[in-house]
């Protein structure tokens, strides 16, 4: 269970990657995408406005952190030999998978995604928004080694660990 609480920690630290790097990085992301929408002639307040931000508020910091508190309570709990380590981790694990591929899926259709949503806004200034040039400052306003690399290595070390945090424990 040692192996399987390590897995955990390591998914968990996967996780708590995403309210760091916004944190860190989020407000360089924002002032580019408000160049961006400047660009474009959009008022640049227009996100702030509905409610978007890069940063690490709302969801993008309680979200990753919740998932790292589900994977970290059956990790304490096999490292100090409770008998519910298991149980919970079958519950926990193909949770936390499922989430990634909903997370993943969300990476894969931002563009198409967030033109949708932005089509069916009452303000008119979002549906002038051509969203691939946003998302694209967006991206730049990371530093380069955040998307794909880290996106990427998360997303294998979620999945990769949920499949052998399992497998050990059938085998176990």
């Amino acid at each position: 269970m040692n192996a399987v609480a390590a897995l955990q920690i390591l998914i968990a630290l996967a996780f708590l990657s995403i309210p760091l790097v916004r944190s860190r990085y989020g407000s360089r992301a924002q002032a580019a995408v408000e160049a961006e929408l400047g660009r474009q002639g959009v008022r640049t307040t227009v996100m702030a406005e509905n409610g978007m931000r890069l940063d690490a508020g709302g969801h993008e910091t309680w979200a990753p952190v919740g998932i790292a508190t589900a994977l970290a309570v059956p990790a304490v709990l096999a490292l100090t030999g409770n008998s519910w380590a298991g149980t919970l981790t079958w519950i926990v694990q193909p949770l936390v998978v499922l989430v990634n591929c909903v997370i993943l899926y969300s990476n894969l259709t931002a563009v198409p995604s967030v033109t949708a949503a932005f089509a069916r806004s009452d303000d008119a200034e979002l549906r002038r928004i051509d969203v691939p040039s946003m998302l694209r400052a967006a991206e730049r306003g990371f530093p380069r080694w955040v998307m794909p690399y880290l996106q990427n290595l998360r997303h294998g070390i979620v999945f990769a660990g949920s499949a052998a945090a399992l497998v050990l424990l059938a085998t176990r």
